[in-house]
């Protein structure tokens, strides 16, 4: 099977009951066509109803020397796929010229559409760390690469008993026909409780929200299928002196509902 012809399911709701995750709908490695699956393994576990990500000390850099600046990360995604080693097709690549070094056996595990996408999730998060959880399209062409951001938080922009920055919108790739649209909407909540964070699109604009309040709007969205992506990023170039501080994602529940307008 090729990603040819790849389209979304039908209204889903993950739980996380299971006693690991279903491998027909996530893959728990990050990007691995530009690594390998065992250099790209996710740090996790599926306990109580929840998927809970992080980064140990002694977790190996991502796609390293390569990737610059170093980056640890642990990741789940809903789609894969890619051309054979030393092609130039497969996902996300972080830079031009980036060759496959291990092919990868296409993944539809959970493609979504125009409609809502919800989560409800919490994190700990240092300056030298971040978490996320973001659609991309499957790439089946290179054109179809846009990114909508659900929620993105660096540790470096939440303030303790302030609030934080979380970040939202879109970005085009790869994809001519979506325009940068991002910005990170300072909220005063606490993201290391329980918060959960929206989007509703259709071709017409996409409406970000978090705790059910619309924060940002963002004109002509990708409306081709995309897949879900959940992670937690370290970054040891950042470390201040004394942070060793472990980031974790919780990922309590994810919803879509297709748009039915």
């Amino acid at each position: 099977m090729g990603p040819e012809g790849w389209t979304p399911r039908g209204a889903h709701r993950e739980t996380f009951d299971g006693p690991g995750l279903d491998p027909g709908t996530w893959l728990p490695h990050y990007l691995p066509a530009w690594s390998s699956r065992d250099a790209s393994a996710a740090t996790y576990e599926v306990r109580e109803s929840c998927l809970h990500l992080w980064i140990p000390p002694d977790q190996g850099l991502w796609c390293h020397p390569d990737h610059q600046p170093p980056l640890r990360v642990s990741g789940v995604q809903s789609g894969n796929h890619s051309g054979p080693v030393g092609s130039t097709r497969a996902q996300q690549p972080y830079r031009e010229g980036l060759t496959v070094r291990e092919e990868q056996q296409p993944l539809a595990g959970w493609l979504v559409g125009p409609g809502e996408l919800s989560t409800r999730l919490r994190m700990s998060v240092s300056p030298r760390s971040m978490a996320a959880l973001w659609l991309v399209g499957i790439e089946d062409v290179p054109e179809r690469s846009a990114e909508i951001c659900v929620v993105e938080v660096f540790g470096s922009a939440v303030v303790p008993g302030q609030g934080a920055a979380v970040g939202v919108g879109l970005h085009p790739f790869r994809d001519p026909a979506v325009t940068e649209d991002f910005a990170a909407v300072r909220r005063p909540l606490d993201v290391g409780s329980w918060h959960t964070y929206a989007v509703r699109w259709s071709a017409d604009g996409a409406t970000f929200l978090v705790d059910g309040e619309a924060v940002r709007r963002c004109a002509r969205p990708p409306t081709y299928p995309m897949q879900l992506m959940v992670a937690v990023f370290d970054f040891p170039g950042s470390a201040a002196p004394g942070d060793e501080a472990v980031p974790e994602l919780w990922v309590d529940e994810i919803s879509w509902v297709p748009w039915t307008g």
